[in-house]
């Protein structure tokens, strides 16, 4: 009796402790959004850059696709957001007061234009932060080689209207809570290869330019 009590225990002990590094290791939210534009397209791409980051950058991820609802109380448990899509985002009066507090409270969003959502995009931010204005962010500023160098900014990964990449942030009290990067496309490059057909120096290019919002965000 003592024994099978005993054994009971240690499992018990291994549950927990299991369930306890699992809420530890990072994780990413696919924010899902309303307003038609498709913002579960390329469910490899939060998968292959956590794996990229665990065995590049030694992060502790947890690498699976998750996605997550603006008013659930499971937004709070990410400490990322990933936004992206190609077409038209919304948000509802309530949900941008959500995500104002998730961001204030210490969250971070990275959005990604997939091509076509950057007017909505513009648009439905000024919700949440009506007296912020998105910034171009100097090619100086830490995310860009927090982990890797990118002396030159986001990396060129899709052509979409041959423009130069962008990136634009919000800062809220100092702090950027929101990265925002347009006609660059890093998140194509982190899906698995056959979806896009990038080359492999245009995906590792990717997969290390999203190690640095990763490690920048866990750092800040």
């Amino acid at each position: 009796m003592k024994s099978k009590i005993l054994f009971l225990f240690l499992i018990l002990i291994f549950t927990l402790s299991a369930i306890a590094q699992h809420k530890s290791q990072i994780k990413i939210g696919r924010l899902k959004y309303s307003g038609g534009g498709d913002w579960y397209n390329d469910p490899s791409a939060e998968t292959n850059l956590l794996e990229f980051a665990k065995k590049n950058a030694g992060l502790d991820t947890d690498a699976r696709y998750e996605f997550v609802e603006i008013m659930s109380e499971k937004i709070f448990n990410y400490p990322i957001l990933f936004l992206t899509g190609h077409g038209n985002i919304f948000f509802s009066s309530a949900e941008a007061i959500r995500l104002r507090e998730y961001l204030t409270r210490g969250g971070f969003i990275y959005a990604d234009d997939d091509y076509g959502m950057d007017k909505s995009f513009r648009r439905e931010i000024k919700k949440i932060f009506p007296e912020l204005n998105l910034t171009e962010i100097p090619f100086s500023h830490g995310i860009f080689n927090s982990f890797y160098p990118f002396p030159n900014g986001a990396p060129k990964i899709h052509e979409h209207d041959n423009k130069p990449p962008q990136s634009f942030g919000l800062f809220y009290s100092g702090r950027l809570v929101l990265f925002y990067t347009f006609e660059s496309n890093p998140s194509d490059g982190w899906a698995d290869r056959e979806i896009h057909n990038d080359s492999e120096e245009k995906r590792i290019e990717a997969l290390k330019f999203g190690t640095n919002i990763l490690v920048w965000t866990l750092t800040q």
